[in-house]
């Protein structure tokens, strides 16, 4: 019968789990699908690529349009009646192009007019204006009078507006009434942006799954808040937002760590020690919320000062009750 055979370890195994090796650090995640869409949106072509990009189009456009008028002749000189019904859906075609240039058009100018009002807010604020504050408040009552969820606020404006006789207190009483259902219906957006993006990133493995996930939630999220305050606007205007929104995180140092990630990123962490995406999906979900605030910010037609600006932890604490462990309807504060 063989004798077992025994192999001397240079290093014995560990016999308490307090001899165990540490849990080598990973480090905390870094939300890197939401990063790579701010690159995207951020990302301007070269001088010679937009050249280039100008002039096959133009030379695209001129086959199609060679193309299609040889065809309409063909067709006419083949057969009338096909002809004219070439002619007529040729038309019709047209039609359907400036009435998309057109929808294009009015939502440029449907986000201006959230710039020109929160100008004109702004200003009168400043200098203390009592007609210009009553100017600003007529504009933003004009702005949402066909909205039914604020007739009750437009009216309690109404009533109560003659009262005021300070410019602040005008504006204040205007953004409580007019602007703060709207506030909660975006961050109820914006949650629901956070939470599929978090879900996502964590549960599906796909290589750049997260990152086309999180291009389309953002892009839908900012076209949203846009619409409820507003400014709907077609796909070139909600590109142009986005990158506007990107561009001010940016330029304000947003997209790092602050303050209001602090608790989002630090749960991210302590998922990622039992699983990276887990916390990566933590981490993206609040990247997502503060891109969401960002958006607020720029589509609001009045800067928050009477009603709070939305915390991401808060967004967050409610985005991920039921998602992950760790959060739940008690850590869910008011904004």
């Amino acid at each position: 019968m063989a004798k077992p055979v025994l192999i001397d370890l240079d290093d014995s195994p560990p016999q308490t789990p307090s001899d165990a090796p540490p849990v080598p650090d990973i480090g905390l995640p870094e939300g890197r699908a939401v990063v790579a869409v701010s690159a995207v949106a951020l990302a301007r072509p070269s001088r010679l690529t937009r050249v280039a990009l100008w002039a096959f189009g133009g030379l695209f456009s001129f086959m199609i349009s060679a193309a299609v008028y040889d065809f309409v002749a063909g067709m006419l000189a083949r057969n009338s009646v096909l002809g004219w019904a070439a002619f007529g859906l040729t038309g019709l075609a047209i039609l359907v192009l400036v009435a998309l240039a057109l929808r294009e058009a009015l939502g440029f100018y449907l986000l201006g007019r959230l710039d020109r009002l929160r100008a004109e807010a702004e200003a009168a604020r400043a200098v203390n204006d009592l007609k210009g504050a009553a100017k600003a408040t007529d504009h933003l009552a004009a702005l949402y009078k066909n909205r039914p969820d604020l007739r009750w606020g437009a009216a309690r404006l109404a009533e109560r507006r003659g009262d005021v006789l300070d410019a602040d207190a005008l504006l204040n009483m205007a953004e409580t009434e007019l602007l703060g259902p709207i506030d909660l219906a975006v961050r109820a957006e914006i949650e629901a942006a956070a939470r599929r993006v978090a879900t996502v990133t964590a549960l599906v493995p796909l290589a750049l799954a997260d990152v086309a996930v999180a291009l389309f939630a953002n892009l839908s999220m900012i076209r949203k808040i846009a619409a409820l305050y507003g400014g709907r606007s077609g796909t070139l205007g909600s590109l142009k937002l986005m990158r506007r929104v990107f561009g001010h995180l940016l330029a304000t140092g947003a997209m790092a760590l602050g303050d209001d990630l602090i608790g989002s990123v630090a749960g991210g962490g302590i998922l990622g020690k039992l699983s990276r995406r887990f916390g990566e999906g933590v981490v993206n979900g609040a990247l997502t919320a503060r891109v969401g605030v960002a958006a607020m910010e720029l589509c609001r037609p009045m800067g928050f000062t009477a009603l709070p600006r939305p915390k991401v932890s808060n967004l967050m604490a409610r985005a991920m009750v039921g998602v992950f462990d760790g959060f739940s309807a008690k850590d869910a504060p008011g904004v």
